[in-house]
């Protein structure tokens, strides 16, 4: 079979597969050309999800008449100025966008160059150009690309509802929001009211201006419910906002990534989130994460993939332990673990209509005196007219050494500690609470007194492929440090000698085949640590204090300075949140006094 080059119109149709896989990606390549060219105003319409119409206007530096024709060609650039593929402070580039475009669509072009005295237009047809032509226009480029696909027709039928793609392409623009807030975004979709980022007010600080762009973008709730991120270490740089692990998600949509400003999807950033969270989430929900991380140009690849979607970092490892770092020192700072979302909850449930009926003399027995704050270290007493399962301290004044979750005024139920504070009613789950208190303790032993080993009787091999043998053998130092002692046995098989104590009976070999397919992909041998970590927390479960148990005040206070001096305390090991504070405001409201 002969070797033949493919017409100029079909190369360009296979580059549009790859690169406008939707109206979303055609709108997303075009948006970041406008930003690119130093606009600081994006105006979009879409029509029909954007297979209509997909309209860009932009006040940039604009396109002479050469330019315009230079652009409309494959691999033509302005984005490398020097030809050094290792110094792009661009989204990227790949040369392909605007003639992939006109090779499946109706695409049209008018620009006018800072400072130039005229405006030109130029336009492609299904791959025809049409020849510049001068037209009128302020300063800055419009991009009108219509009948997306009308020359490759089949190409349709893949499309999703115009819903859909005008969805995908709103996430899009609100991506670009929240990685520009200084540039003001207009999205005009058919004939709906158009939604508007306005930059932030003058004078006002970077950091605030993001903030005021992420809650427009995301909202109030998230922002309410986030801790900042900020950490900088060997060049590399993260800040944003990281959700609290009881604002959890149902899907990772809501985990936003950007690398030097670009918006993207990447697996060793996802992976990092996923594991900076993974003992302080419910099986099977996700984390809220907007993150920016800052690399130098010349450790990131921008050009992998055909739509910049992904990025290949020169030390993956290091971009992972930075992020894992910087999300859980965030969570730890934070002075309020529990989702704010949660009070709001309690307190529709505590409403009288929610319940369904007001037990009689309700206000007068439930908060009467005999429910009042101890003093000093009382010893609690039941009371003869208390609910069932009610213990409660002495009347008499709050104590003078009170931390941030206040101190123990009852328990219920041998399950719940109700605290005081100078402003709020906290209620802890004590299975909960002790449980997280227990699992960091022994998490804090795995990296500071260091695993405890057992010896096999009879060392086992674990016969696999080469290279596979290889990887772990060259990590055997860092593996020793975990417990697990191997040691190469001739080609295509290691040798273990020690396994982690906690691990108690375990599939070596299985374990081993994990850690070697982590290596060939990650680099890093993270899988024993986590099984590690899984195994502390079953046995946090089981050690800590049960529901059912009654504690004596000291008992019950000593477990609230546990927890706040306990990072996550917020969530036990299965991510469930251990305690809800009211504030008395909220109580106020609750029964009509303000």
């Amino acid at each position: 079979m002969l070797i033949r080059r493919l017409p100029e119109s079909l190369v360009n149709r296979i580059a549009a597969g790859e690169v406008i896989e939707r109206p979303a990606a055609a709108l997303k390549e075009l948006a970041e050309n406008a930003l690119d060219a130093g606009a600081t105003r994006l105006e979009i319409a879409l029509r029909d999800g954007g297979q209509a119409l997909i309209r860009i206007a932009d006040n940039g530096c604009g396109m002479t008449r050469d330019e315009l024709e230079l652009a409309i060609e494959r691999h033509a650039t302005s984005k490398l100025p020097d030809g050094d593929l290792w110094n792009i402070h661009s989204f990227g580039f790949r040369g392909e966008a605007l003639p992939s475009i006109g090779s499946v669509a109706r695409l049209s072009i008018a620009s006018r160059a800072r400072g130039a005295d005229e405006a030109w237009q130029i336009g492609v047809e299904g791959g025809a150009v049409v020849s510049p032509r001068p037209t009128s226009l302020a300063e800055g480029t419009v991009v009108e690309v219509r009948d997306l696909f009308f020359a490759t027709p089949a190409r349709l039928k893949f499309l999703k509802s115009p819903r859909a793609e005008a969805d995908a392409a709103r996430e899009v623009v609100e991506r670009l929001a929240m990685a520009h807030p200084h540039v003001d975004f207009t999205l005009q979709e058919d004939d709906r009211r158009p939604v508007r980022f306005a930059p932030p007010a003058p004078g006002l600080l970077p950091e605030e201006g993001r903030k005021e762009r992420l809650a427009a973008v995301l909202g109030a709730d998230f922002m309410g419910n986030a801790a900042r991120v900020d950490v900088t270490r060997d060049g590399l740089g993260v800040t944003g906002y990281a959700a609290y692990p009881t604002w959890h998600r149902p899907t990772t949509r809501d985990q936003y990534l950007f690398v030097n400003g670009r918006p993207v999807r990447d697996r060793v950033l996802l992976a990092a989130v996923r594991g900076a969270y993974g003992d302080v989430l419910p099986s099977g929900r996700h984390p809220a994460v907007v993150l920016f991380l800052d690399v130098p140009v010349r450790d990131v690849d921008v050009n992998v993939h055909p739509t910049k979607a992904e990025v290949r970092f020169h030390d993956s490892s290091r971009v992972r332990g930075l992020i894992v770092t910087a999300i859980r020192r965030a969570l730890e700072q934070a002075a309020q673990f529990t989702s704010s979302t949660l009070a709001p909850q309690a307190m529709e449930m505590l409403r009288p209509e929610s319940i369904g009926y007001v037990p009689q003399g309700f206000g007068e027995r439930s908060f009467g005196a005999t429910y009042a704050p101890f003093q000093g270290a009382a010893t609690p007493h039941l009371m003869a007219d208390a609910p069932p399962g009610a213990r409660v301290t002495e009347a008499g004044a709050m104590p003078t050494a009170m931390g941030r979750l206040g101190a123990a005024v009852a328990q219920m139920h041998g399950t719940f500690i109700v605290a005081q504070t100078e402003d709020s009613v906290v209620i802890i789950d004590q299975h909960a609470a002790h449980e997280r208190i227990v699992y960091e303790k022994m998490k804090q032993s795995l990296s500071g007194e260091g695993i405890k080993r057992q010896i096999m009787l009879i060392p086992e091999v674990v016969e696999m492929d080469e290279a596979s043998s290889l990887r772990l053998a060259a990590r055997a130092e860092s593996l020793a440090e975990l417990g697990l002692v191997i040691e190469s046995f001739g080609n295509g098989a290691v040798l273990v000698r020690e396994i982690p104590a906690l691990l108690g009976k375990t599939d070596v070999k299985a374990l081993l085949r994990d850690l070697a397919e982590e290596l060939a992909e990650h680099e890093q041998d993270h899988a024993l640590r986590d099984r590690l970590e899984a195994i502390c927390a079953t046995m946090a479960c089981h050690g800590s204090v049960r529901s059912g148990r009654v504690l004596s005040v000291d008992e019950m206070n000593a477990l609230l300075r546990q927890m706040e001096a306990t990072p996550n305390s917020g969530q036990c090991n299965h991510g469930r949140p251990t305690y809800v504070e009211l504030k008395k405001a909220d109580l106020e409201k609750l029964f009509d006094r303000r």
